[in-house]
This record gives structure tokens, sequence and C-alpha cells, in this order.
């Protein structure tokens, strides 16, 4: 599986953490470890992970370096300073599997091209669920060459994985992906809302959607396990964080100019929510904010 012998990993969050375990149990490889939280950090240690002691120190001992954080800004402060760019050395590569800005990646591509390096965006959807059980979907830019050598090691955590194009070219398709489905939250979140203020029980209604043509992941998701029940926890997909995607699909869309309506409007809706107290929450909370209105 790959020629890379040592993976570093730095992210162990909610999506990182089990991606990083997949990896120490079905990899093959030595997998070194760093996050900023001690607590995954030592359960992965007792699965086998090894543990560096900074950002520099893991870039220094992997072959290939796996980053799994929340945002554009965090995988920055990674690149900059005694980070990946200072510390980088030629053939090694970096696979970004956030969602992040497609000018940052491309940017970052570039200036480890310079160096000998290689950055590949494969940034990763579905549930938290999915990446326990390693059943992912992974978008994945990257050059014919640099995908063949990377793929066995995503499919570690990943059931689908699709080579979208060159650098960017990933971040661009899951952008598009999240925009797509925050607004189909948004839709089955009106729906709900007009349903139960009209006599029809919410949960039939997204059973009986569901066997038509208003069928979706999201319906059956999003919408059955989140905005039925009224569950919104912490630690999953926030509000915060689905504003932050939204805004590179419309940074995207004003660069071509394109006037997204559809998006601008449920950018609207997730501030609306964060603005009520509900950043920290699983971003289909947005129902029960509409349901107020």
């Amino acid at each position: 599986m790959s020629d890379y012998k040592t993976l570093g990993f730095i992210g162990l969050g909610v999506m990182g953490e089990p991606i990083c375990r997949n990896l120490v149990k079905k990899s093959g490889k030595r997998v070194v470890a760093f996050d900023l939280s001690p607590e995954p950090l030592a359960r992965l240690k007792g699965e086998g992970a090894e543990i560096a002691s900074s950002v520099a120190d893991v870039i220094r001992q992997s072959d290939l370096l796996f980053l799994c954080l929340p945002s554009a800004k965090h995988v920055r402060a990674v690149f900059e300073g005694d980070g990946i760019l200072k510390n980088v050395r030629s053939g090694q590569v970096v696979v970004d599997l956030g969602t992040s800005s497609v000018g940052q990646t491309r940017d970052f591509a570039k200036q480890l091209h310079a160096k000998g390096a290689a950055w590949a965006d494969a940034p990763i959807a579905r549930t938290r669920q999915a990446a326990q059980d390693g059943t992912l979907s992974v978008m994945v830019g990257a050059v014919p060459a640099l995908y063949a050598g990377i793929e066995p090691l995503i499919r570690c955590f990943a059931t689908d994985v699709t080579n979208c194009g060159d650098v960017g070219a990933g971040q661009v398709t899951k952008i598009l992906n999240n925009m797509v489905l925050f607004e189909t939250v948004n839709a089955l979140a009106e729906a709900v809302a007009v349903a139960k203020h009209n006599g029809v029980d919410p949960r039939l209604l997204l059973d009986t959607l569901s066997k038509g043509s208003a069928d979706s992941f999201a319906l059956r998701n999003h919408g059955m396990k989140a905005i039925v029940p009224g569950n919104f926890p912490e630690r999953a997909f926030s509000t915060e964080y689905a504003l932050k995607d939204l805004s590179y699909a419309l940074e995207l869309a004003a660069d071509a100019g394109l006037k997204i309506r559809g998006a601008e409007l449920i950018g609207t809706v997730l501030q609306e929510a964060i603005d009520a107290g509900s950043g920290d929450n699983y971003f289909p909370v947005i129902a029960k904010h509409i349901d107020r209105a």
C-alpha cells in the first residue's frame, strides 16, 4: 500500500480521530499524530499510534502528512511559522482532508512544489459515524500520479474516492456539495415547520417524501435524525462551520461573476441562527429558528 513508510496526522477532532484510528488499524504504516488536546492522543497511543511533540515534529517524522483541521485559518496556522513550509522536505506529500479556500489550497500547493514537495486537497464528506466506520466520501484534487499514490491510504477510511481534477478541484467539488446540502436542509426545515403548523406529523411527512422525488441523503439523515427529533448537539458539524464553508462557495461565485441567490439566502439563515445563540450547534438547528419565526 504505497511507498510512504510513516504517516503523520494533525487534527484529532470529531472526524480526525476516527480517520486516524482507521489509518492505524488498516494502513500497515507507522502513524505519528499530533493535536493540541491530550485526550485523543492518549486514546490513539493506546491503539498503536505514536505521539509527536509538536507540529514541526510530526512534519519531520512523516513521509505523508494528513491534515484534518476545522478551517482555512487553522490550515494556514500549521503551514506558516515553524510549520509545514519551513520543515517540509523534497518528496514529502501533504494531504488536506478539511474543507478550505480554493485560492489558499492552490497557493500552498505552488509553494510546496517549489520545494520539491506536493499538496493534495482531499476534503471528506458524510457523517461522524461514517468516519468511524471507514465509509467516508473523499473528493481529491491531485495530478494522476500523486492520486495513484495516496488513494490506497484514503481508502482506509473511505469507500468512495473521486479524483476531481488537479489541485483545488477537490475543494471546489466539496464546497459545492456542502452548498447544495445546506440549501436542501433549509428546504426540509421549512417543510417540517409548515407541516407541523398544518396538522401533518413531521416524521410522517419526511417518510412520505422519502418515497418520491423529494428523497435525498439530507432528508434521511439531517431531516429524520436531527430536524424531526430536534437533535442539534454540539461537537457536530456546527452552524459556524456551515457558514464558513458556504462563504467559500459565495467567494467562488463572486470570482466568476455569478449571483447565486439561494446560497446567499441560506447564508442569511445560518447567520440568524448564529446570532440567536446556535453557532456551536449542529447546523440543522436552523429548523428551530424557522419554527420560531
